[in-house]
């Protein structure tokens, strides 16, 4: 199941190496201070391709979503079912391996017993016997005038702080507008906007429900919802790494 600059020349075959070669301690950095951190060409335009292209395949989704049906906004979203796609399995188990341990230490800053396992295989058990057995890596597919209105992907008690997004399209290319905004809100404070819009194979890694933030008397929570902006124009695929399953 399961910024460091721009690589020059071909990219590593495995994006498990890739991943790997992140640095990670500016990744920890820039989620603490932030809530989010962005992550040039962890795929290449032809892994991107393949991805656009297995939206069309039914065989490899469980579930189609359209999102004004439920108004979620608008545009439509296909979740895998297992097993996944060796690419998407890959990318999720290498970054479950990278950020559980951030993961781990702001459950333990905000006090919480959780313990996120070594391995995504152990961390899937436990949702599973849980009763959270549906995989929940994903495709979204906007359109012009499609959109996502702000939320937090949580599907059962059992929720893993931290998601990904990987930009399948080319922006001012294939299509326009579409930034990723991640809203965060303090306590006793206006909410704070801020819109990404990374390149063709880009990550960002941000913040699914809460993160800690230091304060006079320990750690408080911080919450933080994610959504799409309004595409002006063409057409925008993203792929999504959730790594805890829904029920």
């Amino acid at each position: 199941m399961p910024e460091a600059g721009r690589r020059k020349g071909k990219p590593t075959r495995r994006v498990s190496d890739r991943v790997s070669r992140i640095d990670w301690t500016r990744v920890a950095g820039d989620l603490d201070a932030g809530g989010f951190s962005l992550l040039p060409s962890i795929l290449t335009a032809r892994e991107c391709e393949r991805l656009r292209l297995e939206y069309g395949r039914d065989a490899s989704y469980r579930s189609t979503v359209d999102m004004e049906r439920y108004r979620y906004g608008r545009g439509q979203y296909r979740y895998f079912r297992y097993p996944l796609p060796p690419l998407v399995n890959e990318l999720r188990q290498a970054f479950y391996s990278r950020l559980r341990g951030i993961a781990n230490g702001w459950a333990e800053r905000l006090g919480e017993r959780s313990a996120f396992p070594a391995t995504l295989d152990e961390f899937l058990e436990h949702c599973h016997h849980t009763g959270q057995q549906r995989p929940t890596p994903l495709v979204l597919r906007y359109e012009t005038g499609d959109y996502n209105r702000l939320h937090q992907d949580l599907y059962g008690a059992i929720a893993f702080p931290l998601q990904v997004v990987i930009n399948l399209s080319r922006p001012d290319h294939d299509y326009t507008g579409g930034e990723l905004i991640l809203v965060e809100q303090k306590p006793r404070s206006q909410s704070r906007a801020t819109a990404l819009t990374p390149g063709l194979g880009d990550a960002v890694i941000f913040t699914n429900r809460a993160r800690p933030v230091p304060g006079n008397r320990g750690s408080y929570r911080v919450q933080m919802r994610h959504g799409a902006s309004t595409i002006t124009s063409g057409q925008r695929f993203a792929l999504g790494l959730i790594f805890h399953d829904a029920e």
